[in-house]
């Protein structure tokens, strides 16, 4: 068998293998028999392939640093998680066939996933559907905006609901209200750049008046990408952010010209073509690429330049992202936040990368303002 073939293989176990820690008839009968992916987009089972069938006691290094109730239960899997972020490890109730989430630096804390392994499939299945816009999703393909993801979302939540007698798991529920918004704009087809956003998107989002718009006489002449001139013009950008303040009480400046006045020593060679929009946590600057249209940070202690994001299209889109979340939060009484932070961060990154794979450097802050951000 190839590597990729193996990979692709279904992992299953033996009675042997299960012996008694599984005796949920239902749970043996799925391992024993179609078995378990390696990988989902979500999911992954290959531990159980690198470890075997281990107890949380075992895999978080000892009985005393685990309930005793919680000792017996079985790690099978991990969740994905964007690069950076710790995985969650999914663990099985031999005797009922129930799943839950821990990590296993912080084993006691223990959040209920889903009532089956069954069950678990099936909502890792539908959520790469609405992600694909395939199955009960594909009527929607080719359609975007805020009303295209409110409907991806509502048949989302919808599905989950039915398996759960509507006690939908916190994971499930951040996966069905945050992953469709990157339904919320569509392919740069005329923009020319990465997303066609939605007109007065962030309008309605900020708040009217909230939201800047340029004109020529703000551009410096080093600003010479033609589609994002345009986009600043007519979509603009908002004033307040999470974790972003932007500058638009005055035309643009070059990084040069921003740092004329504070003697910075070690500005980038190119700094005449890169532009100031805003400021980011720990003394970061926003900077726009004029030539490309690229969008940068510049990091006044060590003078470097890391990416952020491809354009101005996913930068507005990641602000966007940001400050809706806190609007969907704000209707469940923090629900997300208080009990399942991780889940959230990992959907709302997932959700980000699917749009702007490029947009790494947002994991980064996310972690940096653990418990502060949102």
């Amino acid at each position: 068998m190839s590597t990729t073939d193996a990979a692709a293989a279904a992992i299953t176990l033996t009675e042997a293998e299960l012996d008694r820690h599984v005796t949920h008839a239902p749970t043996r009968g799925l391992l024993t028999g179609p078995g378990l992916p390696a990988r989902t987009d979500l999911l992954t089972f290959s531990p159980l392939r690198t470890h075997g069938l281990r107890t949380l006691a075992d895999a978080a290094g000892g009985p005393l640093r685990v309930a005793e109730e919680l000792r017996g239960r079985l790690v099978i899997g991990e969740l994905m998680a964007p690069a950076g972020l710790e995985r969650a490890s999914i663990l099985l109730d031999g005797t009922t066939g129930e799943l839950t989430t821990a990590h296993l630096l912080a084993p006691s804390r223990i959040r209920p996933f889903a009532p089956s392994l069954a069950t678990l499939l099936r909502f890792a299945a539908v959520t790469e559907e609405m992600a694909g816009l395939r199955g009960r999703f594909a009527e929607l393909s080719g359609q975007y905006g805020p009303a295209t993801a409110a409907e991806a979302s509502r048949r989302l939540l919808d599905l989950f609901a039915r398996d759960t007698d509507g006690r939908v798991p916190p994971y499930w529920k951040a996966a069905a209200l945050i992953r469709p918004l990157a339904l919320t704009a569509g392919p740069g087809t005329a923009s020319g750049l990465t997303l066609d956003l939605p007109a007065r998107v962030l309008d309605q989002e900020f708040g009217h008046g909230r939201v800047s718009r340029f004109e020529e006489v703000d551009f410096p002449p080093t600003l010479t990408h033609e589609p994002t001139r345009r986009f600043l013009t007519e979509t603009g950008l908002p004033e307040e952010a999470v974790l972003l303040h932007t500058d638009t009480d005055a035309p643009l400046p070059t990084l040069r010209e921003y740092y004329a006045d504070h003697h910075a020593a070690d500005l980038p060679p190119h700094c005449d073509h890169l532009i100031h929009l805003g400021h980011l946590p720990e003394a970061n600057t926003l900077v726009l690429d004029g030539r490309t249209g690229t969008v940068l940070t510049y990091s006044e202690p060590d003078a470097s330049l890391h990416p952020l994001n491809t354009d101005v299209s996913t930068l507005a889109f990641t602000l966007w992202l940001l400050h809706h979340q806190r609007t969907i939060d704000a209707h469940l009484n923090h629900e997300l936040t208080t009990q399942a932070y991780d889940d959230l961060i990992a959907a709302l990154l997932h959700t980000l990368e699917s749009v702007d794979p490029t947009a790494t450097y947002w994991t980064e802050l996310f972690q940096d303002e653990t418990g502060g951000a949102f």
